[in-house]
């Protein structure tokens, strides 16, 4: 229960690139609707490590996970909310980054960056999209993203 609403906090058991397949399933089981009631965290290879990004609606912009959402529902009118996961560094095999475990020095961030968004979540439920996006997508005065919290 978030501010008295009832949660649900799923993870796919399918492949990523079928995870359209597992949230259309919990929607409907819930008689929910996406555009109102779902709300999806996934990481996000174009944005820094620990930054955190809140949309409303938008493509995959190349995520497989995302694709398969948006194939699976027939909509992108749902909110997500995006964890940078961008390496430090320049890779040559993006796929084998994501795939592989963070390094030790990444796991505070990725820590921080985790509990940014469960509040997150919390903002979105008690106060609405627009107030968590206020808070959540803010960049610093010089145009980068701010550190997380």
């Amino acid at each position: 229960m978030i501010a008295s609403e009832p949660v649900v906090l799923a993870k796919p058991e399918t492949f990523m690139n079928l995870s359209g397949l597992s949230v259309r399933e919990l929607l409907a089981e819930h008689q929910a609707d996406a555009s109102r009631d779902l709300i999806v965290i996934y990481d996000e290879l174009d944005l820094p490590l620990g930054t955190i990004r809140i949309r409303q609606r938008g493509s995959s912009a190349g995520h497989n996970g995302m694709e398969s959402i948006l194939a699976a529902l027939g909509t992108d009118e749902f909110l997500r909310i995006r964890l940078g996961i961008a390496p430090d560094r320049k890779v040559t095999d993006s796929v084998k980054y994501v795939l592989a475990p963070f390094r030790k020095a990444q796991l505070k961030v990725v820590d921080e960056v985790l509990d940014t968004a469960a509040q997150a979540v919390d903002v979105i439920v008690k106060e609405g999209p627009a107030a968590a996006m206020n808070r959540f997508n803010r960049k610093n005065e010089s145009g980068e993203e701010p550190p997380s919290k």
